[in-house]
């Protein structure tokens, strides 16, 4: 009978014979409810929270109604891991582990990847799990209850990092002195700025120094994106148990941005490459041969179902035709050398035309309010911005922290005007419960109606 470990050395020597490369991968076979536990949690060991239960039991229902099928989960690093379904069948897993390297090639060489894991570190599984079993210990000591609340808080805004600065950065600069960034810096300016906060009305009415009683900086001095981090470093009365589990996320978050950002082109070059090197595979009988190629097909369709034509993009189907037609038109050089310096938005935006539009009968739709679908073929800027518009911000609205007033209360703007997204209000305001949770004051929200009028959401 034939064993997927036996073919493995087989395709990794055909990888390298075609330049791919990449840090080792660990594979392992897991249990169907396993692996959907690793797709929901996104880690094979994660934090403890409810939502990740919620996510969990959705998955799994759609599992059984047969709305989708988890092979494999990959997680990059140096050693990568891939965790396989050990209800595949040995052929499957022939596929699967050429499309594993194909993911390995991938975050190897792509500077996104690369930036991202030079700041995070190439051990995420094991960082995650150091993660959980803090915060397993912050249960212990503090009640299942209280540090609830603060994953609550910090989940809630795992969207809102800012990828433009380091994961490492240091706090803002004092206008009236020349600061290092020492981790002695740090402690001075937090301890200021908590006397400044603990001075205001309702505050610690603590007697403060000449010196500390200069005007000081603004906070923040421009709008800061990073939520997590400003609430892990300038909320005042933030013990240190709840200011690493912020931190803890943002690091994850920080993790998980390549993977987002290049779904279409990560997934598209895997998908790829395990057809191109499955198609070479001379070691293969025909019969495994086609009994592969029709998972491939599967996996790489783009309807939803024989019938029906599909009103999302399979990222899988659309990545694989534009690394197709990009290796055929421009070669592997060439190819190798886009994978390696773009994410989503630029390859989308630079390297679907017309014509592979066209090709793959892609088209632009929009609902109207009567229910009618009105349908756009030759808008292609149009497409563009469709299939990209939930990757912006990780699909969220804009959110920045604008000031911190008199009284203390935190205010933060909705920057709608970037990219139009409007707000779920109930949600908003759920959101800044949990952020009040955190800066123990009054929290507010600048957005805008449905008129354009700007309105209010206060909490505390």
């Amino acid at each position: 009978m034939i064993k997927a470990q036996d073919y493995l050395r087989d395709i990794e020597m055909l990888a390298a014979d075609f330049g791919l490369t990449y840090y080792p991968v660990q594979f392992e076979e897991v249990p169907p409810n396993f692996m959907t536990e690793v797709a929901v949690y996104g880690l094979p060991v994660r934090m403890p929270h409810w939502s990740f239960g919620v996510r969990y039991i959705y998955h799994a229902i759609q599992h059984r109604m047969g709305g989708s099928h988890i092979f494999e989960v990959v997680f990059p690093g140096n050693p990568g891991h891939a965790y396989l379904a050990n209800t595949n069948s040995p052929v499957e897993n022939i596929l699967i582990a050429a499309h594993v390297l194909g993911h390995a090639d991938f975050s190897r060489n792509n500077q996104l990847f690369q930036k991202v894991h030079d700041q995070v570190g190439a051990h995420i599984v094991e960082q995650a799990a150091a993660h959980a079993f803090r915060i397993r210990e912050a249960i212990e000591r503090f009640g299942q209850l209280r540090v609830e609340r603060v994953l609550d808080a910090a989940l809630s805004l795992e969207q809102y990092i800012d990828v433009d600065k380091p994961l490492s950065r240091p706090l803002y600069q004092q206008e009236s002195r020349n600061h290092q960034t020492s981790k002695t810096h740090h402690g001075s300016e937090q301890n200021s700025f908590k006397n400044r906060f603990d001075a205001l009305p309702g505050g610690n009415q603590a007697v403060i120094t000449r010196t500390e009683a200069q005007p000081a900086a603004a906070l923040p001095p421009y709008p800061e994106h990073d939520l997590l981090w400003f609430l892990a470093h300038y909320a005042p009365n933030m013990e240190d148990w709840e200011r690493d589990i912020f931190l803890a996320v943002r690091e994850e978050s920080y993790y998980f941005h390549p993977v987002f950002s290049c779904q279409i082109m990560n997934e598209g070059w895997a998908s790829y490459w395990h057809a191109r090197l499955l198609r070479e595979a001379d070691f293969l009988s025909s019969d495994h041969f086609v009994e592969a190629m029709k998972t491939h097909s599967d996996v790489v369709r783009p309807y939803a179902d024989e019938n029906h034509v599909a009103l999302s993009i399979n990222p899988y189907h659309l990545g694989y035709r534009m690394w197709e037609h990009i290796h055929e038109n421009y070669g592997m050089q060439t190819a190798r050398q886009m994978m390696e310096t773009e994410d989503d938005f630029s390859f989308i935006r630079n390297y679907l035309d017309d014509s592979l539009a066209r090709e793959l009968n892609l088209f632009h739709y929009e609902e109207r309010r009567n229910g009618e679908i009105c349908i756009n073929n030759s808008d292609l800027p149009s497409l563009h911005d469709a299939l990209l518009k939930d990757k912006y911000n990780f699909g969220a609205p804009h959110i920045a922290i604008s000031e911190i007033c008199s009284d203390g209360t935190l205010v933060l703007r909705h920057e709608h005007h970037i990219d139009g997204r409007g707000l779920d209000l109930q949600v908003a305001k759920k959101v800044l419960e949990y952020i009040q949770s955190i800066w123990r004051r009054p929290v507010k929200l600048l957005t805008i109606d449905g008129r354009g009028n700007e309105e209010a959401i206060s909490v505390g």
